[in-house]
């Protein structure tokens, strides 16, 4: 909870749904708490290194946009994510790219045009207190961010003012797609699928239905009903697919429930569900197989990028 003194953004307009998140809440399934954390970390990384903030400072996760600012301090801030109409007093100001603000600065985020979810940092992060070692929001467990909560109207995003200027900007951006593959390794539970099951699986067009949200993609398509209608429940890893009766694919997102009883034929590679988080309801997924060697390599040449891929140094914006 922030200080009631304490200042930073004042929420104008909290858009349709923003979150404060940082990289998650780990080692508490025991006790029945979800990770949470950012949907696409890809966008959430960036953010904070454009800003020259460590991997796990808390940022404003934005869905579809909408978020309206006042700042109250001076400081460095950058969006990534979802691409869409971004305003600093009225002014169209670019994505990716540290920019500097003003007391007295509104910054606006319009509705995104490419993707779903938008990334919102500020020099240093935000002092949210955190809970269980996380500021992530899971809003279904009223856990992290201010009070456990969306973001509101009329609240205080507390952060300290910066002096340093950063202006950063990547050197190549994404784009977000409507029609991608997720990468899948197959589960110990497979073999509840035949194998022409599977092959119907990894051979059909899914689209996003629209029960899609921070917990999991529910998918229409190809019914791939396994032999089983359950299991006694167990411990669900971010990612992976449920199969219920119906034969309709969900796949697990971050703000998942700890434990389930749905036959799962496997899970998404963890840096594909990026690519799904950014995909509203009608998309396309399809889905591949790869082996845990190849995921593996995968996770590690991404990590490189990341790590080598230079961002440009940009001489100071004119306020």
């Amino acid at each position: 909870m922030s200080e009631s003194n304490a200042l930073g953004f004042k929420v104008l307009k909290p858009g349709m749904l923003t979150l404060i998140q940082d990289l998650g809440r780990f080692g508490c399934h025991n006790i029945g708490l979800t990770t949470g954390g950012p949907l696409d970390p890809n966008a959430f990384n960036w953010a904070n290194k454009l800003c020259s903030n460590s991997s796990n400072t808390s940022c404003l996760e934005v869905t579809v946009g909408g978020l309206e600012l006042e700042v109250q301090l001076d400081t460095t801030f950058c969006v990534t994510g979802a691409k869409l109409p971004l305003t600093v007093n009225g002014k169209s100001k670019p994505q990716w790219q540290s920019l500097s603000v003003y007391k007295g600065d509104i910054i606006k985020l319009g509705f995104a045009c490419e993707g779903m979810r938008a990334y919102l940092t500020v020099s240093g992060g935000f002092n949210i207190k955190p809970t269980f070692d996380s500021v992530s929001t899971v809003v279904r467990e009223g856990i992290g961010g201010v009070d456990g909560d969306k973001v509101l109207q009329g609240q205080i995003l507390p952060f300290s003012a910066s002096n340093t200027a950063h202006h950063n900007r990547l050197v190549k951006t994404p784009s977000y797609k409507k029609d991608v593959t997720l990468r899948v390794l197959l589960g110990y539970q497979h073999n509840a699928f035949t194998e022409l099951q599977k092959r119907v699986f990894f051979s059909s067009k899914y689209t996003v239905s629209e029960s899609c949200d921070r917990m999991g993609y529910r998918l229409k398509g190809a019914k791939t009903k396994p032999s089983i209608d359950g299991i006694l429940s167990e411990g669900i890893c971010l990612g992976a697919i449920q199969v219920p009766a119906d034969g309709q694919p969900i796949v697990l997102m971050n703000d998942r429930q700890t434990i389930g009883g749905y036959p799962k034929i496997g899970s998404v590679l963890s840096l594909d569900l990026a690519k799904l988080a950014q995909c509203g309801p009608g998309a396309t997924v399809t889905f591949e197989p790869v082996s845990i060697e190849e995921a593996h390599n995968i996770l590690h040449l991404e990590k490189a990028v990341i790590e080598l891929n230079p961002i440009e140094p940009i001489e100071l914006l004119l306020h």
